[in-house]
């Protein structure tokens, strides 16, 4: 059977990455740069309380929202013309400090909730690189278990039957490649590639993810200042991990 033992560091793709992380009992680090990993680290760095919700975005969300006391995100293009905050990380504000907001996305949220059950989920991006995985090698540290970086990838439009519905993504191998980087322990051979990815690009990385397919997608919605924020790297200290049904700020 495939897996990556005995390494101490390793990537897995998509959903089933991140179930197989879960069975194992691994510290996680969630990675959808495009963009629920960046808008969660950047909501929590504004005070935020988020609360991830699986898809699709439909009345069972909102009765989860409505339970947990919270106010549920739209989609990009319905919250920009009401003025309200949404998957897009850069519209967030000071104005969000202290409220609770469930956050339905495809790919990470999804992901998240898969793996909500390990001893440590973490969610990570370009933004915060080095400080989510100095948090994932202390916490390594603490319980010897090993780490599992899951870049979520996105979905193909209308797959065929019996078709895999995975589209590996740039935009998630390169921030995966980011924190791998910065991981102590020894790396299985998937994650010294994709770390080797990461350095070759880290260059030009701002402008690989503005021409790369879900860059280009964006954009072309009207949403290209969300790829120039996610492009900085390591612009946050902040931390989320999931603690219980919420992300909290642990990077003290």
């Amino acid at each position: 059977m495939f897996d990556q033992s005995p390494y101490a560091c390793r990537v897995e793709w998509g959903q089933h990455g991140a179930r197989e992380a879960a069975d194992r009992g691994d510290i996680t680090i969630i990675v959808d740069v495009l963009s629920f990993s960046s808008t969660v680290v950047t909501a929590v760095s504004l005070g935020a309380v988020i609360l991830p919700y699986p898809p699709p975005l439909n009345e069972q969300t909102q009765a989860y929202a409505d339970q947990m006391g919270a106010e549920l995100l739209f989609g990009r293009a319905e919250a920009a013309r009401l003025g309200r905050p949404s998957l897009s990380p850069v519209s967030f504000g000071a104005e969000q400090a202290g409220k609770k907001l469930v956050l339905c996305s495809l790919n990470g949220a999804a992901c998240t909730w898969i793996a909500q059950k390990v001893p440590a989920l973490l969610i990570g991006s370009l933004l915060n690189a080095s400080a989510v995985a100095t948090v994932a090698n202390r916490l390594q540290q603490e319980t010897g278990a090993t780490i599992t970086v899951v870049p979520c990838g996105e979905k193909w439009d209308a797959p065929r039957d019996g078709e895999n519905g995975l589209r590996p993504a740039l935009e998630d191998y390169l921030g995966a490649g980011a924190i791998l980087s910065k991981l102590d322990g020894s790396k299985s051979p998937e994650a010294l590639v994709c770390i080797g990815a990461f350095q070759q690009a880290q260059a030009n990385i701002a402008e690989l993810l503005w021409e790369c397919g879900s860059g280009r997608e964006l954009r072309e919605k009207g949403f290209g200042d969300d790829v120039r924020h996610i492009a900085r790297l390591d612009v946050y200290e902040t931390v989320p991990r999931l603690v219980g049904e919420q992300f909290v700020d642990c990077s003290q």
